[in-house]
This record gives C-alpha cells, sequence and structure tokens, in this order.
C-alpha cells in the first residue's frame, strides 16, 4: 500500500477525493490517501511546495501560475487530471438584491441581465458618491477571480475601478457578507448556499451560466512526483475516475452529501450540500431554479486536462496584468496542464478520452459527439454567455481583443 497525502479545501468540488477514500477505490489501487483539510489555497500552494502534500485538490489557474514563476515559493506542479466542471456562483447580499432589482434584475440567474443591473446600479451609486461595492473571491489565481472579472468586464464594469476586489478564504465569505464587510462573493459551494439557508445571501449567477462547461478544481503535482512514481500516480488517477463516475450516478448523491458533510470533511449538514450535487439550486429563501450542469464530475471529459483551459487563465493572467504575454510563458502555462498523463492512466480503464490535447472554447452549443479513439465522446455545450469565442492557436489576438472593458 503506497501512501499519498492530499490537500483540500472543504468545498463541495473536493468530491472526488473524498469518495475515492471513503468507497474504497483508493485502497483497491493500492493508495492509503490520506486527507488533509486546509482552510486557505494559499496554504494548499505553500505546503505543497515545501513537501507536506504528494497531491492536492487545487485551483485550475495555480499550476499555470506557478509555471510562469507567479508563486512565492519555486515549485513545478502538474495538472494530470481535472476534478469537475463548474461548482460556483457569484452570491450577493440581500440588500443588494433588492436595489438590483430596482435597476431591473430579473432574479433568473441570467448573467447578462444581473450584470447589466449591476452596472446601472455602479453608475447611480457613483452619482450619489456612494462607497464601491465590495466582492471577494478565493484567491488571486483563482478561476473565481477570473470567471467574475469576465463578467464584470463584459457588462461594461471595470472590475479594478468600479468596484474593489478582496480575498477571503471561502469559508468565511458567508460570514463577511452577514456583517456587511462585503456586498458580494464568488465562490465555491457549500459557502452560496450556506449564506442562502442564514438568510443573509442570494445567488445572482453561477459558473455554469458564465462558461458552460468551465474547469475549476485540478488534481495538482508535483512534477517532481509524477516523474518518480509513474504508475503511483496512475492508479491514483484511475481510483479518481472511478470515484467521479460513482459521484455522477444520481442514486448516489445522498450518499456522496452524507459522506462530505462529515466532520472531518466538510462538516456541514448534509442538505446544505444538496443543491450543488442536484442542480436544484436554492437562489434564496424562496426560490429555487434547475441548474443540472451546475457541477459535472464525469461528463463532457469532466476530468480531462485541456490545454486550452490552461491557456485561457493563462490569458486572463495577462488580461489582467498579473503577467507579461510571450511565448515562453504561454508554453509554460500550457504545458502545465498534462493530458498525455491523464490519458496514459485512463487507457487502463478503457473509458473515451479526447484525442486531441486542446480545443476551441465556446465553439459547441449543444452537447456534440466527438471522435475519441474507437470510442464516442460527448463534449460540450461550452458557451461563453457573451458568445465569444478562444482559440488558443490564436492566443495573442485573443488577448488584444479583451483589454478594453467591454
Amino acid at each position: 500500500m503506497f501512501k499519498i497525502r492530499a490537500g483540500f479545501i472543504p468545498l463541495t468540488d473536493s468530491a472526488l477525493l473524498i469518495a475515492a477514500r471513503e468507497k474504497g477505490f483508493a485502497r483497491e489501487a493500492g493508495i492509503d490517501l490520506e486527507l488533509v483539510r486546509e482552510i486557505s489555497w494559499a496554504n494548499i500552494r505553500d505546503r505543497m511546495a515545501v513537501g507536506h502534500f504528494d497531491v492536492a485538490h487545487m485551483l485550475a489557474p495555480m499550476p499555470v501560475a506557478a509555471a510562469i514563476g507567479l508563486s512565492p515559493v519555486p515549485v513545478e506542479i502538474l495538472a494530470p487530471m481535472a476534478l469537475g466542471l463548474g461548482g460556483n456562483a457569484v452570491t450577493i447580499s440581500r440588500a443588494l438584491s433588492l436595489r438590483l432589482q430596482d435597476q431591473g434584475y430579473d432574479g433568473s440567474l441570467d448573467p447578462a441581465n444581473a450584470g447589466k443591473a449591476l452596472a446601472r446600479l455602479i453608475e447611480r451609486r457613483r452619482a450619489d458618491n456612494l462607497p464601491d461595492l465590495v466582492f471577494s473571491v478565493v484567491h488571486p489565481y483563482s478561476c473565481h477571480n477570473y470567471d467574475l472579472r469576465y463578467w464584470l468586464a463584459a457588462c461594461g464594469i471595470d472590475p479594478d475601478k468600479d468596484l474593489q476586489i478582496v480575498v477571503l478564504p471561502p469559508s468565511l465569505m458567508p460570514d463577511a457578507l452577514s456583517v456587511g464587510n462585503i456586498d458580494g462573493y464568488c465562490a465555491g459551494e457549500p459557502w452560496n448556499s450556506a449564506a442562502v439557508t442564514a438568510g443573509t445571501g442570494v445567488i445572482l449567477t453561477t459558473k455554469s451560466r458564465l462558461w458552460q462547461s468551465s474547469p475549476e478544481k485540478v488534481l495538482g503535482v508535483p512534477k517532481e512526483f509524477a516523474l518518480i512514481n509513474p504508475d503511483i500516480l496512475d492508479s491514483l488517477i484511475c481510483s479518481l475516475i472511478q470515484a467521479a463516475r460513482w459521484c455522477a450516478d444520481p442514486s448516489n448523491i445522498g450518499e456522496l452529501a452524507d459522506m462530505m458533510a462529515q466532520p472531518g470533511y466538510l462538516d456541514q449538514r448534509a442538505e446544505i450540500l444538496l443543491p450543488a450535487l442536484s442542480g436544484n439550486i436554492a437562489v434564496s429563501e424562496t426560490q429555487s431554479l434547475q441548474d443540472p450542469d451546475f457541477f459535472i464530475t464525469f461528463d463532457r471529459a469532466a476530468n480531462f486536462p485541456w490545454r486550452s483551459h490552461a491557456l485561457w487563465y493563462y490569458s486572463q493572467m495577462v488580461r489582467w496584468e498579473q503577467a507579461s504575454m510571450n511565448v515562453k510563458n504561454a508554453d509554460l502555462a500550457a504545458a502545465s496542464f498534462s493530458p498525455d498523463i491523464y490519458r496514459r492512466a485512463a487507457a487502463k480503464m478503457e473509458i473515451a478520452v479526447p484525442s486531441a490535447n486542446a480545443k476551441v472554447e465556446g465553439a459547441l452549443p449543444v452537447s456534440t459527439a466527438v471522435g475519441a479513439g474507437n470510442k464516442t465522446l460527448y463534449l460540450g455545450p461550452d458557451g461563453f454567455f457573451d458568445g465569444e469565442l478562444f482559440d488558443p492557436e490564436k492566443l495573442d489576438i485573443y488577448v488584444a481583443s479583451q483589454k478594453p472593458v467591454k
């Protein structure tokens, strides 16, 4: 039995790691999987850098940031597997929700409608000399930060001038919202549902509405570990793929929620975890909406580490002046996602795997059958809410087009 120590943050999208341990998939693969809970993504990154973790539940942009030298402690991190698609939402205070309704927000989770209402409110607040609204994200190099900024900018809001964005650990966001320290936040579940259940928050929109079938968390692995232990890593990936399939079965949702609710994992009531797992999203205390794509654990190649995903997050690092645009950085960013390792492991399970390493993001308006060796795989829809496309072969053109706030 090979012991692997994995760091994780108490979020619903840690489901694959928890299920792999609790359902015995890791043990069947010869792995003693120890899960270590952390409070912040900075701790996850830094503890991996100093050797405390063999692998980790990790923000998808973190390996990209490490590859191009944006981490305080140098470490090469690979993402040989994604841990699902989606899973985040934007939640706001009840007071802000009421003000947005006055500006035309219809409560539908539609990001365009919500964003335009927010833009109108910001203009009105500026005219009345009111302070900037404050939103929080979980880390500067997080999907939450880039998704939030992309949405705001596409709706005509400059995230660096028209409001404030601060960093908080996700588990502290509902409390910060309830006491008025922030007006809204972008976070993973269950911290959106926690605010709704407490009566202090309203879900404004979801990641699956901003960018369908989009990446969120990955399995972060130090490059050295991956090189020294290829067979062990393959076994771990196979156990996580088994866990992903198990989590995707609707008949297992109740058991999964109970499993994750335990004190050693998320330490929440199981009913708070059910919305993200079922897609029945409680938007407010009085309204629920169906969002079946909210969190996808297995379908649509949800576990495949697309290099186009890595490059999209790199494009946003450049857009928001965290990184410079050059060929070296682009190559390093792309290489931080490792589809070849995933293919090597998945070949042992005879599942359909994409034959390409990258794709044009946003090009699939509906679920589409694609070739995957001698199998068929369904991808998409993967559209951005504003209809834009991201072609990783035209990275420089895309970055140039993204510069202005629309």
